[in-house]
């Protein structure tokens, strides 16, 4: 019978923290937030793993006494990022003999983190501004106002690649991925149970082609390194696995199927691309070529092929992609738009050609025409409406959460330069 992909039936887009948790089984419970957090309880005290963003904490924390109250013994961080491990010290606060325990890179990943912070919080407000404004809605409807400040904790146990211990009779070990998501990435297994605990491993949500560098702005990372994390837990052979983001992932064959078009339809993206550039194609061209075949369908609903084969091509070969000597100086392309606009016979003769591809069914070249008009802080409003339009024609075709959120937005802004364009004019 014919595989049925898995990310079809889970939904894709990553939330704040909502007050009320989710009993897994007898002795797990989850809260879901900007990245889920789960609590183990055991008869000698809890384990949680990850923290949650740190305005998020109290709320996980309140989730999770609806399942025990217990001391909590242990936090695990999965990764690095922000949504893991901001609420750390609101929940050291709460539990002064709390152990943290993280993966070896995390110091390095978050000394990285904060050295670029202003920088990436303003690249990710696109995605997240409206979550963030609906969560505190949230909240305040709740009563919830007293936000915790954002964490960058030391942890207090570090280990290189495996660190195992028992509390309670529950045998917990972690094992060391670094460099599929973050260079800190773990992921706790229970032996016992055959439960894995992945964080967001493989990228946010289940079953979709990772993001090898997300527009938001990161540093790569390598192909080859997150289809071996893939393998390893596929190596495992997990009965259940509890993701960063959504319900779990139950039954071992559809763990094992799932995990085997992950990884096999990663190294063909690599393997693709590498033969590609061997055979001297372009990154553009190799971007527009590459599909998987329908065994290894994936969901690209988070990250896609095409941003894989550009990430893959760069990783290896850097930035200059030999197509123009400009590409080798400090000066913009658009730096002569002005120039285009007037040998061209100005913005009105851009729009007509825009017109001409919209009406062919060529959103990106009409958007290519329209940034030379666009350029111009004075644009009108007819290139505005165009641009708006091819805009919303390519959203139409987009089902991916990080480019649904940059053209909602781009809509947004052109939006407001129109109504400003035709105030100016009336």
């Amino acid at each position: 019978m014919a595989r049925e992909p898995l990310y079809r039936s889970r939904p894709v887009a990553p939330d704040m923290a909502r007050f009320g948790g989710q009993r897994i089984n007898d002795f797990i419970a989850l809260s879901e937030g900007a990245s889920n957090c789960y609590l183990l309880m055991t008869a000698a005290g809890n384990v949680q793993i990850n923290a949650g963003m740190g305005f998020e904490a109290p709320v996980h924390r309140q989730n999770f006494a609806a399942f025990s109250e217990d001391r909590l013994r242990y936090l695990i961080l999965t990764q690095g990022h922000v949504d893991h491990v901001g609420g750390v010290d609101y929940f050291c606060e709460h539990n002064p003999e709390l152990k943290v325990i993280a993966q070896a890179g995390n110091p390095e990943h978050q000394a990285y983190d904060a050295r670029l912070s202003e920088f990436r919080a303003r690249r990710s407000a696109f995605a997240f501004t409206e979550k963030f404004t609906a969560a505190f809605q949230h909240y305040a409807e709740q009563g919830y106002r007293d936000y915790p400040a954002q964490a960058a904790p030391m942890a207090d146990i570090h280990f290189d690649k495996r660190y195992s211990f028992t509390l309670g009779e529950l045998d917990i070990e972690c094992i060391a991925v670094p460099g599929a998501e973050t260079n800190d990435s773990l992921i706790v297994w229970l032996p016992a149970h055959r439960v894995c605990f992945t964080g967001n491993l493989f990228g946010c949500p289940f079953g979709h082609f990772p993001n090898l560098s997300t527009i938001r702005g990161d540093r790569y990372r390598d192909a080859l390194t997150v289809a071996s994390a893939v393998d390893t837990v596929r190596a495992l052979q997990p009965q259940m696995i509890l993701y960063g983001h959504h319900a779990p992932i139950e039954g071992e064959s559809l763990i094992q199927e799932e995990l085997s078009a992950l990884h096999d339809a990663i190294l063909y993206v690599h393997d693709e691309t590498v033969s590609g550039m061997n055979a001297g194609k372009d990154v553009f061209t190799l971007m527009q070529e590459i599909k998987l075949p329908p065994a290894l369908e994936v969901g690209e609903g988070y990250g896609s092929v095409a941003w894989g084969v550009r990430s893959i091509w760069e990783h290896y070969a850097g930035w200059f992609h030999h197509r123009s000597t400009t590409e080798l100086y400090a000066q913009a392309n658009d730096d002569v738009h002005a120039d285009l606009r007037e040998l061209v016979g100005g913005e009105t003769a851009l729009v007509e050609r825009a017109r001409e591809k919209l009406a062919a069914n060529e959103p990106l070249a009409a958007l290519q025409l329209l940034e030379i008009a666009l350029s111009d802080t004075e644009a009108g409003a007819a290139a505005l409406a165009e641009a708006i339009a091819a805009h919303r024609a390519l959203r139409a075709r987009s089902n991916n959460f990080w480019l649904d959120a940059w053209l909602d937005q781009q809509i947004a802004d052109l939006q407001q330069r129109h109504h400003a364009a035709e105030a100016s004019h009336a």
